[in-house]
């Protein structure tokens, strides 16, 4: 290998220090005071205070390697490039240098700390849009070192805007630098960014904007860089590899797969991606300095989330239990030197992982089960799916994953939303009705909803429209849709219905439509919903018909 994890970690900040940059650790990943996000997501995001303004004790120049997390890709893990966790290394000026030094620095860094030749490099800059004009000083910046104008891309907001890291913050254009991949000996004269042989490594951005929660693009009093690259990528680019699971960050958890499956890397290239990037994620999470365990809420269900399916995919390699703290164990020799809270936590670390191999371990093997009956049966539908959550705990988002698999389509925000419309039309009956009505049965699939329910005599028109009308009432309304775990006893207390003949466990979930001191609809309920009613759309009431003696059944769809 050309260039290690570690070395290039170390290059990279003796370059910075060199130039003035004082060294900060990386921060938590978990955000203080920032509840718009569940992890930090980029490298600036700990600095946003002093972004803002506020002074920071190492001075005006920064670097650091940041740990990072991030939700949006989960999905996406399995290829050679995507992952949930991953390293950032980056340099800030803190209202200090501006942006043409910013590109020489990275610049020098890339060419002659790193000796990349430059006739593989490529750059694109911020085209302007209707709010903030063309970056013309990166753009001529760029010519003045001697980079071809073919060589320059000029990309709209969506590939040279960055951020902000929440809903609010800084944000301003960035100018990002390629590296091709492909033939050495075919290096394309002109950049396009479409091609996939020109990989990102570089991200210079430019803070010059506070985006504020009404949207508005205002101009900071002091302008920020912050630039870096994110490590994996880069590492992988520098050592000629297409893969970033065969760097040195990676290889030693694939190669220990290999021993616990008896098979080889190529076998079966998604899971041990998967495995390898969700237990290296999964250990760092939990041996955070403020490390969170497993649960169903908040940043502890992203952390179940993935620990659940590293699990999945270990099954698919015939993976005997027990192997999540083997693989944490990997991943903790591997990084403890750069970050020595791993070590530090090692025994939290095995006993979350192992709890929760133990607890899932059983559900999965139910829940497959059930999966692969009712595809045998042609019977897999948005119910079905809810039933296998609500039934055998078996996780929405891996039925999909698992039908999707099997080129079957299934619309969670449709199993979401007839799901959620059914609280509504429960409660609007027993508005309209009287308490009497209780439900008994409910089928849901992606293109309409059919709800059973307790009541003697068959709905007037006139009944109809104003269940109607009262569901659509709470859509417009824009209510938001929580949850909160609590016994039996409590969610009665706090005037929930439910069937409490069912032998729910020791704690169940609350749904509650509304705000807590005045809401329309509460129920137990395993979920899933919308967040807010306004996703639902119009809802019409197709067919009151009777189900049976004393139980009469509506057809409703939303639109």
């Amino acid at each position: 290998m050309k260039i290690t994890g570690q070395e290039l970690r170390e290059k990279f900040l003796a370059y910075f220090q060199k130039n003035n940059h004082a060294i900060i650790s990386s921060a938590s990943l978990i955000p203080e005071n920032d509840p718009t996000v569940l992890f930090t997501t980029a490298g600036m995001h700990p600095l946003v205070p002093y972004l803002m303004g506020e002074k920071h004790p190492g001075g005006t120049r920064l670097a650091n390697v940041q740990k990072c997390w991030r939700t949006g890709d989960i999905e996406e893990v399995g290829d050679t490039t995507h992952h949930t966790f991953f390293e950032m290394l980056g340099n800030w000026s803190l209202g200090d240098y501006d942006k043409t030094e910013a590109i020489d620095f990275a610049w020098e860094f890339l060419t002659k700390i790193l000796a990349i030749e430059t006739k593989y490099l490529a750059v694109s800059i911020f085209q302007g849009d209707a709010n903030v004009t063309e970056d013309k000083v990166a753009y001529e910046k760029w010519l003045s070192l001697g980079l071809d104008a073919q060589r320059i891309a000029k990309l709209g907001i969506n590939d040279n805007w960055w951020g902000p890291a929440g809903s609010s913050g800084p944000c301003g254009p960035d100018t990002e630098i390629f590296y091709w991949v492909g033939d050495k000996k075919a290096v394309p004269e002109n950049f396009d960014p479409t091609d996939k042989n020109w990989v990102e490594i570089w991200n210079n951005v430019f803070m010059e904007y506070n985006k504020t929660l009404a949207g508005q693009f205002l101009a900071l009093a002091q302008k920020n860089i912050d630039t870096g690259m994110g490590l994996e990528r880069t590492l992988a680019v520098l050592n000629s590899l297409a893969d970033n699971y065969l760097t040195d960050l990676f290889y030693p958890l694939i190669q220990k797969i290999e021993d616990l499956s008896a098979q080889k890397y190529a076998s079966d290239l998604k899971s041990f991606r998967v495995i390898a990037d969700h237990l290296r994620s999964a250990t760092f999470l939990l041996g955070d300095p403020k490390g969170v365990a497993p649960a169903n809420t908040g940043q502890g269900y992203v952390l179940r989330r993935v620990i659940r399916r590293a699990i999945r995919f270990a099954k698919n390699l015939n993976i005997q239990a027990g192997f999540t703290t083997i693989l944490a164990q990997v991943v903790i020799d591997n990084f403890q030197v750069t970050y020595p809270e791993l070590e530090k936590n090692k025994n939290f670390i095995f006993t979350e992982l192992k709890k929760e191999e133990e607890k899932f371990s059983q559900t999965l093997e139910n829940g497959l089960k059930q999966f692969e009956k009712l595809f045998a049966a042609n019977n897999l539908n948005a119910q079905t799916a809810f039933e296998l959550f609500a039934t055998y705990g078996f996780p929405i988002e891996l039925t999909l994953e698992l039908a999707q698999e099997k080129d079957l389509q299934l619309s969670e925000e449709e199993c979401r939303k007839y799901h959620t419309a059914t609280h509504l039309l429960h409660q609007a009956l027993r508005t309209i009705l009287g308490d009497h009505v209780e439900q008994r049965g409910s089928n849901i699939n992606a293109e309409r909803m059919r709800f059973d329910f307790v009541h003697p005599d068959k709905m007037t028109s006139e009944q109809i429209k104003q269940v109607e009308d009262l569901v659509n009432q709470q859509i417009q309304a824009k209510l938001a849709m929580t949850w909160q775990e609590m016994t039996v006893e409590e969610a009665k207390n706090k005037g929930a219905i439910g069937l409490f003949g069912h032998k729910y466990g020791e704690k169940v979930k609350v749904y509650t439509v509304g705000n807590d001191a005045n809401f329309f609809s509460r129920e137990i309920c395993g979920g899933p919903h919308v967040e807010n009613t306004s996703e639902l759309g119009h809802f019409k009431i197709l067919k009151e018909e009777s189900s049976s003696a004393g139980i009469r059944r509506i057809k409703a769809i939303l639109s």
